[in-house]
């Protein structure tokens, strides 16, 4: 494997779904380190968070407990890399450069049938091998995180003649689907700071990870917000962006599992297109143009449990034009032909309705090629 196709290996691969293969309990985005003896109380709140965007793991505690997939699996698995490397390619055998496609006929089977095929490759008996720590004791159940979540998303304020308007109408998205997606900003930093504190334990705001390890909101350079919506229009989940251009990163994501796609409601089950986006803006803007499209909060988020809300679509995707656009993009169309729903990439397709001569420039994404930013 030349260092290339690693990159391109290590790209497609969800650090949190190596994980979990492995046996390592990972919850709202983090769990226990793996030298709990090292830690005061044995590491009773987890220290070790994941990142599902850069692909990487850090313990806040020891310096020695962080880095990529494959470090993940020298750790745990108490190997070398070339070993961890083999035993990655062993288990994913499917998204290495150059792997063969299935050639098990799919038309016979169902999507939920080729979505337990896809997520097998995580059920090893390799993860039998790692005896965890026992998982920290839950602050609040997962109702109350979910009823948390949206309490603090009803304190955020309308986008309407704020920053953030003026920053989604430079990108060319407009109040009709700031209305219809409920999308939400900070107005006051400091007063919502402050309330939030005033009615939750500082503990169980940084839990639910809306609070840092510093004890205060997390949100202070990200005041936009993008609430992901299931079919009754709840939210749970949501991602933040920053308006400001030289903030890095410019998007900041609640902690923990993305529970579905963002703007689910296309996934209707009815045949038909569906553009796959990456990030929210590009979804947005192909919903301002009155076109069915879904979006992922990065280029490693896709889950194979989501392949059943695929049923009975097509899907278009639509990544960006980069290294790891292109990555993701082998790697979905990988998942979704094993799973034997059809896929075309944009600008590739033959008989879709709209943009199918639709090319973009090396760098570019769907909002630039619509004329955002301008």
């Amino acid at each position: 494997m030349t260092e290339e196709e690693l990159k391109q290996f290590k790209a497609s691969l969800s650090i949190t779904a190596v994980a979990t293969a492995l046996g390592v309990p990972v919850v709202h985005g983090r769990c226990r380190c793996f030298y709990p003896t090292r830690h005061a109380h044995g590491d009773r709140t987890p220290s070790v968070s994941f990142s599902e965007e850069r692909g990487t793991f850090r313990c806040w505690v020891c310096d020695d407990v962080r880095g990529d997939v494959i470090s993940l699996v020298q750790i745990v698995k108490n190997c070398s890399f070339l070993e961890a490397l083999n035993w990655l390619k062993e288990s994913y055998g499917f998204l290495v450069p150059g792997a063969a496609s299935n050639p098990v006929p799919v038309q016979n089977r169902t999507v939920e049938q080729n979505a337990a095929l896809v997520a097998k490759v995580a059920m090893r008996e390799a993860a039998l091998e790692y005896q965890p720590p026992e998982p920290a004791k839950e602050l609040v159940s997962e109702d109350e995180r979910k009823k948390i979540i949206l309490s603090f998303l009803k304190m955020l304020s309308p986008v309407d003649k704020t920053p953030a308007a003026a920053y989604l109408a430079r990108r060319r998205i407009y109040k009709p689907i700031w209305d219809r997606m409920l999308l939400r900003t900070i107005t006051d930093y400091g007063a919502l700071n402050n309330k939030l504190k005033e009615t939750y334990d500082l503990e169980v705001l940084k839990y639910v990870g809306l609070f840092n390890e510093k004890g205060n909101l997390r949100y202070y350079k990200h005041p936009l917000f993008f609430p992901y919506l299931d079919t009754k229009r709840r939210s749970c989940y949501f991602q933040a962006r920053a308006i400001d251009s030289t903030v890095v990163p410019k998007e900041l994501n609640l902690r923990g599992t993305v529970p579905y796609p963002y703007n689910v409601s296309a996934l209707d089950q009815r045949p038909g297109w569906v553009y796959l986006c990456e990030g929210v803006v590009d979804t947005l803007t192909f919903l301002g143009q009155r076109i069915a499209a879904i979006g992922i909060p990065g280029v490693r988020s896709f889950k194979t449990e989501w392949l059943p809300l695929f049923k009975n679509k097509s899907v278009v995707l639509c990544l960006d034009k980069d290294e790891a656009g292109r990555s993701a993009t082998e790697y979905l169309q990988t998942v979704f032909e094993q799973a034997g729903i059809r896929t075309v990439v944009l600008g590739e397709g033959k008989g879709l309705e709209h943009f199918e001569k639709m090319t973009m420039k090396e760098g570019e994404d769907i909002n630039d090629w619509f004329g955002g930013k301008k």
